[in-house]
């Protein structure tokens, strides 16, 4: 190091290698979430799996949080930025609440405000690991969006995130429709979670549904589905597969 460069080093003009981290890589992550809209509000599903890496390290992860008076807030990806993401949101949300107008953020004011969390954290190479979806209820109006870890977003009548984005969007394609009752939506979303849990390895059958309308947001005690794992593609996967072993 030349005496310039030590000079600058002592006044912090320039940093040591440790003074700047990124997340290189999601350590304890959450897997797929899947949320619709339905005749009084907007429903959403998430299982409780943690996984470190490929093992499933945790079982009661909650991914599904309310956010303010009208918000719901679902992810998947690291659980750490996800935490993080949440201390964003109280202070949002406190903020708002200072103010004591008899006015507060609604669905697409927080959702606008994440793709642009999102976003800029991308634009500084220090990325918030996880995919999001945001619904919510204000004044009758319905509200459900998603934001990617690189603040890719839009708005939709289903959304998910992971494997649901493969596997659960076209039984949403195929069998939603705008005046779902709340049964026959958590029939779907349950339909939904049983094809993620035979296919991703990273699901648990342990999961959540979410409800919010404009009452408020319920969120159910973790439950799991009933499966049937005596298909005969289960019992043999690879017959018939060239160079399989």
């Amino acid at each position: 190091m030349s005496y310039m460069d030590s000079k600058m080093s002592q006044h912090g003009l320039i940093g040591s290698e440790s003074d700047s981290q990124r997340t290189l890589y999601p350590y304890v992550t959450g897997t797929s979430v899947v949320a619709l809209k339905y005749k009084d509000g907007i429903l959403m599903a998430a299982d409780m799996g943690g996984s470190y890496g490929s093992t499933l390290r945790y079982k009661t992860v909650e991914r599904m949080k309310p956010i303010g008076k009208h918000s719901l807030l679902g992810a998947s990806g690291e659980i750490s930025d996800f935490q993080e993401i949440l201390r964003y949101l109280d202070e949002l949300i406190l903020y708002d609440n200072m103010w004591d107008d008899g006015n507060s953020f609604g669905p697409k004011e927080v959702h606008n405000y994440l793709t642009r969390v999102m976003y800029n954290r991308r634009n500084k190479f220090n990325p918030l690991w996880n995919s999001l979806v945001l619904g919510g209820v204000k004044n009758g109006q319905k509200y459900l969006g998603m934001v990617s870890m690189i603040g890719v977003n839009f708005e939709d009548n289903h959304v998910a995130t992971g494997f649901g984005n493969h596997l659960a969007r076209p039984i949403l394609r195929d069998e939603w429709h705008e005046n779902l009752s709340f049964e026959d939506g958590v029939k779907l979303l349950e339909k939904c979670m049983r094809v993620l849990l035979y296919r991703d390895r990273s699901a648990v059958n342990k999961l959540q549904i979410a409800k919010i309308t404009e009452e408020g947001v319920t969120i159910s005690p973790p439950y799991s589905l009933k499966t049937f794992w005596g298909f005969s593609a289960f019992h043999n996967p690879t017959v018939g597969a060239e160079g399989s072993w």
